[in-house]
């Protein structure tokens, strides 16, 4: 049987990492700081579209399928939850994250989508990231329109500072791969906001954990 050859200069690996971790310690403090943290990838930003809501509605809660005393009951219901963080992993509380999108029909609570949308679908949620970053949504599984395939806009604010304006797409969908926006993206960029919405005892489930710069 053949053995791998031992080292035979071992004082030349030694001088090597050494030599590196000398090198490293050289560095200034900040540099090094940096390196000894992991670097997530930012979620990838998208165009707000023009259906951010002009006027929010009376309710701006997390539950979409209840619009003051009235219930949506189209669609299939949705969980949508997840976590907000900066690129080192470190939650963002008090980070407020916001959703809007068309019912099942295909219309947003907006004066230049007709009025057409069904009262009682909320269409806007808001709600505040706890002290572990997390967030979470009762909405539909979003659904597509003319020249869209079906999505959920997203935006997270912290204090004064809007941090990002996404889009939030359906793993699978056939729409997909016809929809301008999501074709002219990256494969990471998809990977990022593209996301199962799995079944569940109630409905879906979908998660969408979020990466911005603070």
């Amino acid at each position: 049987m053949t053995h791998p050859a031992p080292c035979t200069q071992p004082h030349r690996l030694r001088r090597r990492i050494v030599g590196g971790l000398a090198a490293t310690l050289a560095l200034p403090g900040f540099i090094r700081d940096a390196l000894a943290q992991a670097t997530l990838r930012l979620t990838p930003a998208q165009t707000e579209g023009p259906y951010y809501p002009v006027s929010l509605p009376a309710d701006t809660d997390f539950d979409l399928l209840a619009q003051g005393k009235l219930h949506y009951n189209r669609g299939t219901a949705t969980w949508l939850d997840g976590s907000v963080t900066d690129t080192s992993g470190r939650p963002l509380r008090g980070a407020v994250v916001e959703i809007w999108q068309c019912d099942e029909q295909g219309h947003y609570h907006h004066p230049a989508d007709g009025g057409k949308a069904d009262p009682a679908f909320q269409g806007f949620g808001r709600v505040v990231a706890g002290s572990d970053g997390s967030y979470r949504f009762r909405t539909i599984r979003p659904a597509p329109y003319t020249g869209r395939t079906p999505h959920i806009h997203v935006k997270v604010r912290l204090g004064q500072r809007e941090l990002l304006t996404t889009q939030l797409y359906v793993e699978g969908d056939p729409g997909n791969s016809r929809d301008f926006l999501w074709r002219r993206m990256s494969e990471q960029d998809r990977a990022a906001t593209t996301v199962p919405f799995a079944a569940v005892a109630d409905g879906l489930h979908a998660l969408f954990s979020i990466v911005v710069n603070a």
